[in-house]
């Protein structure tokens, strides 16, 4: 289906997306799932061809550009490669929207050029063992000493948690204010002493995706990395929850698009009783059933995005997209194992990666239950 949202600076960016996810990731897709986390010299590279924080001021190496269809570019080229595991969503769809909007000059001079040209991993510290997605309810504290925070606490789930320089930890600052209140955000730098990363978390799939718990003991954190106002952190994190949200969107249909792409042609390709699988009824009225729900919802997310470029995606617009496509790419993708037979059960596949890494899509983020409550509250009910 043709889709009218992009314009020639968009396909240019595109074609040096492609060229490095071809290049630089997706011949390494085997070994950093056997490594459990992505080379290094892979996110400098992607830094060097300019795929991190174009959002970012020119001033510091970014472009100053702030249009999400780039975004939704990257995600859509790193699936289509067969790329796995490298967190630029999460740098980019995530903590980047907090760097332009929270942080001051100083800490712009800091971090930023070293967050673009991919020196600094990034990452967010919110969940906790009893605080997921009630993020009111986290127990991670920070006690004001005068000229620095003394940080206690632990936080799990973390998406680049082991390769992080820069995480971006919910704490709580007035442990006597109300439960959405007195969170602040606070910069732990990799190396502050008693800042420890647990272990790599044994997950179902998404295996060179670097998952980990991350634990504070005595955290000596200057004032100057609170990120932007004290006490209004929770605050900080729900404005952003819609661009993350539809991030993980932006990631849900181009798994499913690959997963579809692949089963295309292992139809055309496998034969059973003297004729290409893809032939029989059932095959074949399943292929076309998924690529009219893929192309339905490639054009809600493409609105999405435009709006989100607007500046008017709202919470439950974002919440709707997350539960929607999350869902979708799950039949798809599950759709798509089903008509490999045995061999997609197989790891070799890549049908069987890509059914293993969809499924935490309709938890992370706010799991699918959750989105449809806060529509659901959103409409008056």
């Amino acid at each position: 289906m043709r889709r009218s949202i992009f314009d020639e600076v968009h396909d240019d960016f595109r074609a040096t997306a492609r060229e490095f996810f071809e290049r630089d990731c997706a011949p390494h897709s085997e070994e950093w799932e056997k490594d459990g986390k992505v080379s290094r010299e892979a996110w400098r590279s992607a830094g060097e061809h300019g795929l991190i924080g174009w959002a970012l001021p020119e001033e510091y190496g970014g472009l100053g550009v702030t249009d999400y269809r780039f975004n939704q570019i990257v995600s859509e080229e790193m699936f289509a490669a067969g790329a796995v595991g490298i967190g630029l969503g999460v740098q980019n769809d995530i903590i980047v929207p907090y760097l332009a909007d929270l942080t001051t000059e100083e800490q712009k001079k800091r971090w930023l050029p070293k967050v673009i040209s991919g020196e600094y991993i990034c990452s967010i510290a919110m969940s906790e063992p009893a605080a997921g997605s009630d993020l009111a309810g986290i127990k991670t504290t920070a006690k004001d000493m005068g000229d620095h925070w003394i940080v206690n606490g632990q936080k799990t789930f973390i998406s680049n948690g082991l390769l992080s320089s820069l995480v971006v930890t919910a704490v709580k600052t007035d442990s006597s204010a109300p439960r959405h209140k007195g969170i602040s955000l606070l910069v732990i730098e990799d190396g502050m002493e008693g800042f420890t990363r647990g272990r790599k978390l044994d997950k179902i799939g998404q295996f060179s995706a670097d998952t980990a718990e991350l634990f504070f003991d005595d955290v000596v954190v200057p004032k100057e990395n609170l990120l932007g106002e004290e006490n209004r952190g929770f605050y900080h994190l729900v404005s952003h929850l819609p661009t993350e949200r539809l991030g993980i969107a932006t990631y849900a249909l181009p798994m499913a698009r690959r997963a579809l792409d692949l089963t295309k042609q292992y139809a055309l390709d496998r034969e059973a009783f003297g004729q290409p699988i893809g032939k029989f009824q059932v095959n074949r009225h399943a292929i076309v059933e998924m690529q009219t729900q893929l192309d339905a919802a490639q054009v809600y997310l493409d609105q999405c995005v435009l709006a989100a470029n607007e500046g008017i995606l709202t919470d439950e617009d974002a919440a709707g997209l997350k539960w929607w496509t999350s869902e979708i790419q799950w039949a798809i993708v599950d759709r798509c194992l089903q008509m490999h037979g045995g061999y997609g059960y197989i790891n070799e596949y890549e049908v069987a990666r890509l059914w293993r890494d969809s499924r935490v899509q309709r938890l992370y983020g706010g799991t699918t239950e959750i989105m449809k409550d806060l529509m659901g509250r959103a409409m008056g009910y």
